[in-house]
C-alpha cells in the first residue's frame, strides 16, 4: 500500500534543461523509479543524445527532444510530437534556467529580460501546453524548479531572484486554477549542490565554499541525488493533496537567520 503511493513506473516525465546538472540528477532519480524520461535541451542535439545514452546505460527508458522552451510555437509542436510518439506527459519538471551575475545598476535591460524569459516565462509556456492534456485526463504533476532566491536576495542575482520569486507565485496561481482538475503543481527550491558547475569552487579555502559550509546547518553541499526523493514524492500519488507548495531542499539554510551550530 505505502509503496504504491510512490509508484511512478511507466509514467512519462518531461524534464526541461535536463542534459546535465540538477536536471540530469532528477532525470536519473525518476528514471530509476521506473518513469520514462523525456530529455530536453536547446544548445545542441549532441548534448541531448549524450544525455539519453547516459540514462539508457543505467537501464532507464529515455528519449530526447530538442526545442526552445521560450518559443511557444516550438513548445506546442514538441509537446504534440512527444505525446504522439511517446505518450501522454504525466509529469512535467520545468528545470531549464540561466543566471547572470551582474549588479542591477550595471545590468542591461536585454540581459534582465533574457533571464526572466527563460526562468519565468518558459515555465508558463511549457506548463500551459502540457497542462491541457493533463486537464483533459484529470491527472498530472507539474514541478517548477524554484530557488532559495525565491525567498531571499543576493548581490548580483537580481534578475534571477525576480524570476524565481515570480516562479514561486506562478506555481501557486497554477495550483489555484488547475487543482480542481486533479493536477498538482508544486515547486522544488534547491540549495547549493555539488555539481560540475560548482566543482571549481568546492575546495577547502575557497571563500564561497567556506561560506556555504559554514552557513548551511547540515554543514555540507547537497548531493544532486538528494533531489530525487523530493522529485519522486511530488511526481507520485503520495502528493495528491499537496498543491501550490515549494519544497526547499537546502540543508536548512532558509531555516536560520543566526549562526548555525556548525559555525564557530
Amino acid at each position: 500500500m505505502i509503496n504504491s503511493l510512490f509508484d511512478i513506473n511507466g509514467k512519462i516525465a518531461l524534464i526541461t534543461g535536463s542534459t546535465h546538472g540538477l536536471g540530469m540528477a532528477m532525470a536519473k532519480g525518476l528514471g530509476q523509479a521506473g518513469a520514462t524520461i523525456v530529455v530536453n535541451g536547446n544548445s545542441s542535439q549532441q548534448k541531448i543524445d549524450d544525455a539519453v545514452k547516459e540514462l539508457q546505460n543505467e537501464g532507464i527508458n529515455a528519449v530526447g527532444y530538442k526545442f526552445n522552451v521560450t518559443d511557444e510555437q516550438e513548445v506546442m509542436a514538441a509537446v504534440a510530437k512527444i505525446q504522439n510518439e511517446v505518450g501522454p506527459i504525466a509529469i512535467l519538471i520545468n528545470n531549464a534556467g540561466i543566471i547572470k551575475r551582474i549588479p542591477l545598476i550595471e545590468m542591461e535591460v536585454a540581459d534582465f529580460k533574457e533571464v526572466i524569459d527563460i526562468d519565468l516565462v518558459s515555465p508558463f509556456i511549457v506548463s500551459k501546453h502540457v497542462a491541457k492534456g493533463m486537464i483533459e485526463r484529470r491527472q498530472g504533476k507539474i514541478i517548477n524548479i524554484c530557488s532559495m532566491m525565491s525567498e531571499l536576495g543576493r548581490n548580483t542575482v537580481g534578475a534571477y531572484a525576480a524570476a524565481k520569486g515570480g516562479l514561486k507565485m506562478l506555481t501557486k496561481n497554477m495550483a489555484t486554477e488547475w487543482a480542481k482538475y486533479n493536477v498538482q503543481i508544486n515547486g522544488i527550491g534547491p540549495g547549493y549542490f555539488a555539481t560540475e558547475q560548482t566543482k571549481p569552487i568546492r575546495v577547502d579555502g575557497h571563500p564561497f565554499n567556506d561560506f556555504i559550509i559554514s552557513r548551511t546547518p547540515a554543514a555540507k553541499w547537497g548531493d544532486p541525488g538528494d533531489l530525487a526523493g523530493a522529485a519522486i514524492f511530488l511526481s507520485s500519488k503520495a502528493s495528491d493533496f499537496v498543491n501550490g507548495h515549494i519544497l526547499y531542499v537546502d540543508g536548512g539554510i532558509l531555516a536560520t537567520i543566526g549562526k548555525p551550530s556548525n559555525e564557530e
